[in-house]
């Protein structure tokens, strides 16, 4: 029979969010991974400070749409019942803060999402911050991406066959 009381495989997960269509998927999987097991779950939000603005103004705490993508995290943790804490930062550079904060929290992994957009001209975009966090994250990483809609998906696998991709 199975030990039902072993380590849990992951202790502290990182959940990036960035505002956008896949927060809701990136929240759901870490209460997923977090239902039923001792995992330590931050939602994390960065608010990309531009060159205009020094980093020492506090920009991230008035912004309703940063407090809003928290807001989103904190309620579908409470419906799905799993302890979840916030944070929001903000940083010259998204994909170094998720890096950096996910070090210095010490998770072991770290929680991502990948909307489904095409670039000019049809090729699917990864942007910046993945392929970074992918090369730079000292955890293991999972990327959710978001599901193409059918429309999407016809676009794209013409392409995908045409290139002997799978």
């Amino acid at each position: 029979m199975p030990d039902t009381h072993a380590a849990p495989f992951f202790a502290r997960a990182v959940l990036g969010l960035n505002g956008g269509p896949t927060d809701e998927l990136v929240v759901r999987m870490g209460c997923e991974l977090a239902r039923g097991r001792q995992l330590d779950l931050i939602a994390l939000h960065v608010v990309e400070v531009d060159w205009r603005h020094d980093l020492s103004e506090d920009l991230a705490s008035s912004d309703q749409g940063a407090s809003a993508v928290l807001d989103l995290a904190e309620g579908i943790a409470e419906r799905q019942r799993v302890p979840l804490r916030t944070e929001l930062l903000q940083a010259r550079d998204v994909g170094a803060a998720l890096v950096d904060e996910a070090t210095e929290l010490g998770a072991d992994l770290l929680v991502v999402g990948l909307p489904y957009r095409h670039r000019f001209g049809g090729d699917f975009a990864i942007g910046d911050v993945i392929p970074y966090v992918f090369q730079n994250a000292p955890c293991k990483v999972v990327v959710v991406r978001e599901p193409a809609t059918e429309e999407q998906g016809r676009r794209a696998e013409p392409a995908a066959i045409s290139h002997g991709q799978v």
